[in-house]
C-alpha cells in the first residue's frame, strides 16, 4: 500500500503541475471550445480569470505532493479542485469522467496515508 500510495502521490502531483501550469502558459494546444453549456461554462472560467486562480491552487498542491512536504494540506488544496473536476464532467464532458476517476482514486490513495493527520478534523468539538 505504501508503494501505491508513492506512486499515486507522484502521479497526481505530476498532473496538478503540468495542468495547473497549462493554465498560465497554454503550452498544450486549445482545443475549440465544446458547444452548448459547456463551452459556455468554459468561456466564463477563463474570461474570469477564474482558471489561473485554480490553477494555482493545482500547481502549490501538486508541487508540495512531489516535495512530499505538506502532503495532508496539498491535499486539502486539491480536495475542492477534485470534485468541481468530477461534476464538470459529470454534467458536462462525461467523456472525460475516466481521467477524473483516475486522479480521484490517486487522491484516495494518498489520503489513506495520511489519514492520521485529518483525524482532529472529525473529533466533535466540546460546546461550552
Amino acid at each position: 500500500m505504501k508503494i501505491a500510495a508513492t506512486i499515486a502521490r507522484y502521479l497526481m502531483g505530476l498532473i496538478f503541475v503540468v495542468f495547473g501550469l497549462d493554465k498560465f502558459f497554454h503550452f498544450f494546444p486549445q482545443p475549440p471550445l465544446p458547444a452548448g453549456v459547456a463551452g459556455q461554462f468554459m468561456s466564463v472560467f477563463v474570461a474570469t480569470k477564474y482558471a489561473m486562480l485554480v490553477g494555482s491552487f493545482e500547481v502549490v498542491g501538486g508541487l508540495f505532493l512531489l516535495a512530499n512536504r505538506f502532503v495532508p494540506l496539498a491535499l486539502a488544496f486539491l480536495a475542492p479542485v477534485l470534485v468541481n473536476i468530477l461534476f464538470v464532467n459529470a454534467t458536462m464532458t462525461p467523456q472525460a469522467i475516466p481521467v477524473s476517476l483516475l486522479v480521484t482514486l490517486c487522491w484516495i490513495l494518498v489520503y489513506f496515508r495520511v489519514r492520521p493527520e485529518f483525524a482532529p478534523l472529525f473529533k466533535p468539538t466540546k460546546q461550552e
